[in-house]
């Protein structure tokens, strides 16, 4: 599915999402695909995340669908490989990545038109904002400042975690 690409786009700007959508539809394609399957992720993985995560933490990706659960998982693996010196909060981070997406509540088809048609009404709106509420909810689990950091996509370590997630 091609290399990883870290660091900010040419431009400096972040991609938009709608950018994200025409130049990279593989991720997507795969995130979908993988969303279909309702299975919990593997008890061994499980038991790695739950090494890497605050009391609170844990509470909060305790909460993530199945589907979110194992794709954090797929994604603070790809971390942890590319960056094997990463803290615990920096792990943390990209395991709760997405936790902010609780907050809207759509399932896998409610996020591919939350996708496709923007910020209309709450939910999608929630969809759209899932970083800073993940960043919240983070914040108010007891998670570290550079957990929070990564969470909002701020930080000298995000854009490893972001290039790990569009992989």
């Amino acid at each position: 599915m091609g290399g990883l690409q870290v660091g900010p786009p040419a431009s400096g700007a972040r991609v938009s999402k709608t950018r994200h959508i025409i130049t990279q539809p593989h991720h997507l394609a795969a995130r979908f695909f993988g969303s279909l399957s309702n299975k919990p992720a593997d008890a061994a993985d499980v038991e790695w995340v739950r090494s890497h995560l605050l009391p609170g933490e844990w509470e909060l990706w305790r909460q993530m669908s199945n589907q979110d659960q194992r794709h954090t998982v797929i994604v603070a693996r790809r971390f942890s490989s590319l960056r094997p010196e990463s803290t615990r909060a920096e792990v943390a981070g990209a395991l709760l990545h997405d936790v902010g997406k609780l907050e809207c509540g759509l399932g896998t088809w409610g996020r591919v038109a939350a996708t496709v048609v923007g910020r209309r009404g709450r939910r999608f709106t929630l969809y759209h904002d899932h970083e800073q509420i993940g960043a919240d909810l983070a914040k108010e689990a007891g998670s570290a400042p550079e957990t929070v950091d990564m969470i909002a996509e701020r930080g000298d370590v995000f854009p490893i975690m972001h290039a790990c997630d569009r992989a």
